[in-house]
């Protein structure tokens, strides 16, 4: 749980703010707590004007108002009921009990989150101390009621609570419009403006994990035919329901001219996120002999997660990768052929079919006596993995560990360059 607090000289820009996110769908007043009426009840000028009378008991104190969010961690899906609780003994061991404020739930970031807005004028005329309010209170009552509810901790953490978030519920999002767009929102704003891709597709790998595709529409639609793009929810079964909402009408508004600008701009920062994605993959294959399912299990307890595409007929041709620590999409292709999926799957199998005989015809050869020439009780298959036969096939753990990497190019070049002759010193007689 994580507090971050605004002291500020305007109710009304606070106010503003929330009630624009709902006025644009993206978020709710919860409660209006200590107001003689409900919250779905009472107008702009109302919710201001209960605030304003305490404030207008106080003409010294220019910092009048409080603005707070309170994010929790994805994991965390709680009742509106649940929040509530929550804000107002927040708000209690702030030293804030009793003071009007209004809750606001908001849709448009990847994990729960809650804004209050009060004011730190009592009813007395007497204000609260703001001072060093969210190092002195804000903290240490985030940490009582982690521990008093059993809220994920944050100490000691980095405050990324985007990292990691839920799918879209799709019973949620098939009640219209509005739900639709409150459960997408989040995702598509932290997914679009935080990940590394280069094309519609390898967005969609990453989106389809929460259950939500970005669409062009079918060829001839009115969609595909203006250069359109939409955003739909997808089923278990990967079937599009609910209301497609037009990618303007979202927060960071990712349009496909947008988008084809970021496609381009993260060209030029690819390379060197490469490495360490191959890295984790060579070590999830060593050894070869898993299955494609335990491949994709291992990899995405290391946060890489394997979209597998699939033909009509349920041939797999291709894979991307999607690293979560590193927030980049690969396809296999383009980090090299030994990651691409008929690599990956010649590798899951150890060798090739079509290698076996030749690996097996080579050993013989091989095998002349003593250990390192794979003497007996010795099997060089075992240590060596081939892939198809190229410097780019499978490698097993000897390959990866004495993997020359770009310095095979340099030394070819070195051995090809030409010699230079040197030049004889003649002794001229006498």
């Amino acid at each position: 749980m994580v507090a971050v607090v605004h002291p500020s000289k305007c109710l009304r820009n606070a106010l503003n703010y929330n009630e624009a996110k709902v006025r644009a769908g993206e978020a709710v007043c919860l409660e209006a707590g200590f107001y003689p009426m409900a919250a779905a009840d009472l107008s702009f000028q109302q919710k201001l004007r209960r605030l304003e009378m305490l404030t207008e008991l106080n003409q010294r104190t220019t910092v009048n108002s409080l603005h707070i969010s309170l994010n929790f961690h994805p994991s965390e899906q709680f009742s509106d009921e649940r929040l509530k609780e929550l804000a107002e003994e927040f708000l209690d061991r702030i030293g804030f009990t009793g003071q009007p404020y209004l809750l606001y739930q908001h849709f448009d970031a990847g994990h729960p989150h809650v804004h209050l807005v009060t004011t730190n004028i009592k009813a007395d005329g007497k204000a609260i101390n703001l001072n060093n309010i969210g190092k002195d209170r804000a903290r240490p009552a985030c940490v009582a009621m982690e521990k008093a509810y059993g809220l994920v901790s944050t100490a000691g953490q980095k405050n990324d609570l985007t990292e990691r978030f839920k799918p879209v519920n799709v019973q949620r999002a098939l009640y219209g419009k509005m739900e639709t767009k409150r459960a997408m929102n989040g995702i598509i704003n932290v997914v679009a403006g935080s990940y590394n891709f280069t094309s519609l597709a390898q967005l969609n790998a990453v989106l389809g994990l929460y259950n939500i595709v970005a669409d062009t529409g079918g060829e001839g639609s009115r969609v595909n035919r203006f250069e359109g793009l939409v955003f739909r929810v997808l089923d278990a079964s990967g079937n599009k329901v609910g209301v497609p909402i037009k990618a303007s009408d979202f927060y960071e508004k990712p349009t496909l001219k947008k988008l084809r600008e970021k496609f381009k701009k993260n060209e030029l920062k690819r390379d060197g996120l490469k490495k360490n994605l191959k890295t984790k993959i060579d070590l999830a294959l060593l050894g070869g002999g898993k299955s494609l399912e335990k491949l994709v299990a291992e990899l995405k307890g290391g946060a890489v997660d394997v979209v597998v595409r699939r033909g009509k007929d349920g041939v797999i041709y291709g894979m991307t990768y999607v690293d979560h620590k590193n927030k980049v999409v690969f396809n296999g292709s383009e980090l090299g052929k030994a990651y691409s999926a008929k690599a990956v799957l010649e590798r899951c199998q150890n060798i090739g079919a079509g290698e076996e005989k030749k690996q097996n015809g080579e050993a013989e050869k091989l095998g002349v006596g003593g250990y390192a020439n794979a003497g007996k009780g010795r099997d060089p298959s075992r240590e060596f993995v081939p892939g198809d036969g190229s410097a780019a096939g499978g490698r097993g753990l000897a390959e990866v560990l004495l993997d020359a990497g770009e310095l095979r190019e340099v030394m070819d070049w070195e051995l090809k360059r030409k010699k230079k002759k040197k030049k004889r010193l003649r002794l001229s007689p006498g």
